[in-house]
């Protein structure tokens, strides 16, 4: 049970963007450390834009379960690509989502927050005939509907922010293909006037802004909170929301600055190694945060 309902909120909104958890892999000081930030500090609501689990297996999913109802707060949750089962090809196919029952309240489900709707997009897919493997994004004609039908339901003038798992930009600089219909998905939502997509994947923060033939669409990124880091320790978003305003800090484990990094450059020690192009780029210095709880 959540301990606060939205009702109870007044100002600016506040919420956790976190991602990428990995249990299987995950980073027990990291996720202790995140888990006492929510306790301590009791945001609106909190985001996980998918991979909660590192290969989808039984006890990754008991784990990362148990760990998200101990949170109390509203949780919406994605579905990343490494939380579709890789082994059990019958349940891959039939029945992908049996292992999140626990939590199934809480999948792709909308939030609504005053003034405010977290509105969920579905990027991962049991198979793509496009391509092998099927780890990238893509938006099928019949998630997008399913996201604009709630959008366009809810009442005029509600602020909306759309949660997906994959950064929707569809091509990276070299030409490789990564969201499937992304470019279509960015123009429409922002034709909707969605303040900004929050995601996940890439295990860096970034917050960058796409230009589309509609206007422009912010996309918000979450590091990881597990042992597969990459330039960023382990890390979330703090994302407040003021009016039209959104502001973005990206809080990680280590309390370091995040360097700035342009969009085509990549560290020369970043593990796993990355390729120029992906849509990453850090969001700038980290404030101080407390030390984690053990």
């Amino acid at each position: 049970m959540h301990g606060k309902t939205a009702s109870m909120y007044n100002g600016p909104l506040r919420l956790f963007h976190l991602s990428d958890i990995h249990f299987g892999l995950v980073d027990q000081q990291a996720i202790d450390w995140a888990k006492a930030c929510i306790d301590r500090e009791m945001p609106h609501a909190v985001a996980i834009t998918g991979d909660l689990t590192m290969r989808a297996r039984h006890p990754e999913f008991q784990a990362a379960c148990e760990w998200i109802q101990g949170l109390d707060v509203p949780v919406t949750v994605e579905v990343g690509n490494h939380d579709i089962p890789y082994f059990n090809l019958y349940q891959r196919f039939f029945d992908p989502y049996r292992r999140f029952k626990a939590i199934e309240r809480m999948v792709e489900t909308q939030l609504d927050l005053p003034n405010l709707a977290i509105v969920p997009l579905r990027t991962t897919t049991r198979a793509q005939y496009q391509r092998f493997p099927w780890s990238n994004g893509w938006v099928t004609d019949h998630a997008l509907k399913q996201t604009l039908a709630q959008i366009d339901a809810l009442p005029e003038g509600t602020r909306v922010l759309v949660t997906c798992h994959h950064p929707l930009p569809e091509r990276r600089a070299d030409g490789k293909l990564l969201t499937i219909n992304g470019t279509r998905t960015m123009e429409v939502l922002a034709g909707r006037k969605v303040m900004a997509v929050l995601s996940g994947h890439i295990h860096d923060p970034f917050d960058l802004t796409e230009q589309t033939p509609a206007g422009p669409l912010r996309m918000i990124g979450a590091g990881t909170l597990s042992k597969r880091i990459r330039s960023t320790p382990p890390s979330f978003n703090e994302i407040v929301i003021d009016g039209d305003q959104i502001r973005v800090t990206a809080r990680n484990l280590e309390k370091v600055p995040t360097p700035a990094m342009q969009i085509d450059e990549v560290p020369e020690n970043a593990l796993p190694p990355r390729e120029p192009g992906e849509p990453v780029s850090p969001v700038g210095k980290v404030p101080p945060v407390d030390p984690p709880v053990h």
